[in-house]
């Protein structure tokens, strides 16, 4: 897509498009950090927003590590429920979508104590007024199902920080929403450098590209809500959700987030899948109304799913192997974790 020059360019986007123009210059100077939390399934939202993304940059060369965010479940819940079952259904996802572990490195944060070790010194380099400050944990407290906030909650960009820093990842894919926590990392990571000495990157943000998909509902699409289609759905289920998907009474479909949210939702996910321009998609569909556009939606996901649903029914005809995908992306991560602790305690004058 090309800028206009009468349009403002933030420096977030342009920083962006300089670090993509380095990708595939020298992809082997970068190490990205990117994860989720295991809460429940990945959906469609996840592989077009993030997941594809990963594989993209897995192939061009950049070092990997993709985290399950285990503790971080109970930053919004008093409990992790299902917990087992949502690692072993992330990993499955991962390696169904293309993640490879032989280039990049999957781990879990309890499994890593170092790398949690680390947010006891990150903490004594912000303030309780910062942390306040962050607009990403002020909404997640206003929407907390909790009647009270917890500790963990307040300090998740903290904990953020170490997930980026325990691996000196120095680029960190992001929309724009999350741009605050990266720069309370590069806060952390710049603070413990003026103190102590350097160790580690100021990670640069890569910011997504991606376009927003709505749920079947025409709400933010999300793991709670019911209202996504996971990439472990068969084809009978995305038949089903995508009949009951919210349309509008006008029956010549065309492409307009802003006045049909559901429809142009549910003509963008056909373009995704299909590779096409969604104002093309909806041009083609035109008169044959919700029906018509259901129909091409359900056809072009399941078209475009069914080689990952092979490939994730394969994977889970052989959960050992599933699982010591994690055993070995643990094994590197605790390795880097802990060369990682042991320059921050130098760098501190710890005593050993």
């Amino acid at each position: 897509m090309t800028m206009t020059t009468d349009l403002p360019v933030s420096p977030a986007v342009r920083r962006s498009a300089e670090l993509e123009a380095q990708l595939a210059r020298d992809p082997g100077r970068f190490r990205v950090l990117t994860g989720d939390r295991p809460t429940g399934a990945l959906h469609l939202g996840h592989y077009f927003g993030t997941l594809h993304n990963r594989v993209r940059l897995q192939d061009l060369g950049v070092d990997v590590f993709v985290l399950i965010a285990d503790y971080q479940v109970l930053t919004d819940r008093d409990v992790a429920e299902r917990l087992n079952e949502h690692v072993e259904g992330l990993l499955l996802d991962y390696l169904a979508i293309g993640i490879d572990p032989a280039r990049a490195t999957v781990f879990n944060h309890s499994a890593v104590p170092a790398l949690n070790q680390l947010l006891l010194p990150f903490l004594s380099l912000v303030s309780v007024a910062e942390l306040g400050r962050n607009p990403t944990v002020k909404d997640e407290i206003a929407h907390s199902r909790q009647s009270a906030v917890s500790g963990l909650m307040y300090t998740y960009p903290v904990h953020q920080a170490a997930d980026i820093l325990f691996c000196k990842g120095n680029l960190v894919p992001v929309g724009q929403d999350q741009l605050p926590h990266l720069e309370l990392t590069r806060t952390v990571a710049r603070r413990f450098n003026e103190r102590y000495g350097n160790v580690f990157p100021e990670p640069d943000a890569l910011l997504s590209a991606a376009p927003l998909l709505l749920g079947t509902d025409a709400t933010k699409m999300s793991k709670s809500r019911g209202n996504a289609i996971a990439l472990g759905a068969d084809a009978d289920e995305t038949a089903r959700l995508v009949r009951g998907a919210t349309t509008d009474a006008e029956r010549h479909i065309t492409y307009e987030p802003e006045r049909r949210p559901g429809v142009s939702s549910l003509v963008l996910l056909a373009a995704l899948c299909l590779d096409r321009d969604p104002h093309a998609v909806a041009e083609e569909i035109g008169d044959g109304g919700a029906a018509g556009l259901k129909r091409t939606v359900t056809e072009a996901v399941n078209t475009a799913m069914a080689p990952i649903r092979a490939r994730r029914a394969e994977y889970a005809q052989d959960m050992g192997y599933v699982r010591g995908v994690l055993r070995a992306g643990n094994e590197r991560a605790n390795a880097v974790a802990e060369a990682t602790l042991e320059e921050v305690r130098e760098a501190m004058g710890m005593f050993r």
